[in-house]
């Protein structure tokens, strides 16, 4: 764990230097405002940082409590490993919902609903439902993390009969009662792929609604804006660099591929250098393919650009499983999705309109 926040800590101070842009024209409404920034470390287990413009320091200081509350709220209520006093969250719903409905928040049913849908647009290759599966990748990489010599894979026997229990037409939500239950008592939901993306958009709707007008939010690498800086130029987030990430040192040259300008716009990376493990030479990464059981291996990265951080949460995951012609179409057929695919031998492919926003 110290070792990813370190190098989210790394990664973060080298994008912020990406936050700028040209000037397109003052915006009167946010004459004198002054730039501001907010960090945290207690959500989501990674980094946070916002960097925005208020008109005081009290309004930012007022932004910045609410919106921490917030993603503090959602982290607890995601939380697959660990309890929280007076919270029902996810670890209690895959302890007690193979028995009989769990009351739980409208944040947790809104959020499986909304995952539900994806694992439909991303042909299953986006499954919350794959928990059993990625529980045992994650503890044999724990495991490797403890003891490098040591490190192993899962047993192909062990991924094959957890694999029987990820459907996710076993997961039952009840709208009406706020209930989860599952079909199948073996089931266990994972939510690595949409549970922070969606928690990082509600989260800023919420702040916009409570009048935050020009800031930048990442969580983790996960990026949404929310409107633009005062001198009417666009707030932009970079795409790290795959191919050098796993290594990435401060003063490294050319850490980031390229900057994409953002307005109400979020980005998500989903990458194989993010989390991984290493047995006899080779990298075994977080990102499973459901019909494989093994990481995906047909990209190094995968970039989306959206207008919703939970949906290009999703898309990132699903996307990096896909084959790369089968995942251009998916996005070729969503409404203001754009991605990029940054392949093993160190090839990029853009959707049609990605590169209409790399900042030049």
């Amino acid at each position: 764990m110290a070792k990813r926040i370190v190098a989210a800590l790394l990664c973060l101070g080298l994008c912020l230097g990406l936050f700028t842009g040209c000037a397109s024209g003052q915006d009167p409404a946010m004459k004198g405002w002054e730039k501001y920034t907010a960090s945290w470390f207690d959500v989501f287990d990674t980094a946070t940082t916002v960097i925005g413009y208020a008109e005081s320091q009290q309004e930012w200081d007022r932004q910045m409590n609410a919106l921490h509350e917030d993603l503090r709220q959602y982290h607890q209520l995601y939380d697959i490993y660990n309890r929280y006093s007076g919270v029902t969250n996810l670890r209690d719903v895959n302890e007690q919902a193979g028995a009989g409905p769990v009351s739980v928040d409208a944040r947790i049913l809104s959020m499986l609903a909304e995952a539900q849908e994806m694992y439909t647009v991303t042909q299953g290759k986006m499954n919350i439902a794959f928990g059993s599966v990625l529980r045992l990748w994650h503890n044999y990489r724990e495991a490797a993390e403890s003891d490098p010599a040591a490190a192993q894979l899962p047993p192909m026997a062990q991924l094959q009969a957890a694999g029987e229990h990820c459907s996710i037409s076993d997961l039952i939500l009840d709208q009406a009662s706020g209930t989860v239950a599952f079909a199948d008592p073996g089931l266990q939901l994972d939510v690595g792929s949409v549970g922070k993306g969606y928690a990082v958009e509600m989260a800023a709707q919420a702040a916009q609604a409570r009048g935050l007008k020009s800031a930048i939010i990442s969580v983790g690498g996960n990026l949404r804006s929310i409107g633009h800086k005062p001198d009417g130029s666009l707030w932009s987030g970079g795409i790290q660099n795959p191919w050098t990430a796993a290594d990435l040192q401060l003063g490294q040259a050319d850490p980031y591929l390229c900057a994409v300008e953002l307005q109400d716009m979020s980005l998500v990376t989903s990458g194989n250098y993010q989390r991984y493990y290493t047995v006899d030479g080779k990298r075994y990464h977080h990102l499973i393919d459901p019909d494989t059981l093994m990481p995906a291996d047909h990209f190094s990265a995968v970039a989306v650009l959206g207008p919703d951080s939970g949906l290009a949460d999703c898309l990132s995951t699903g996307l990096f499983c896909m084959e790369l012609e089968e995942g251009r179409a998916l996005v070729e057929s969503l409404d203001g999705v754009e991605a990029m695919w940054m392949l093993p031998d160190q090839s990029i492919v853009y959707s049609s309109g990605f590169e209409q926003h790399i900042k030049k």
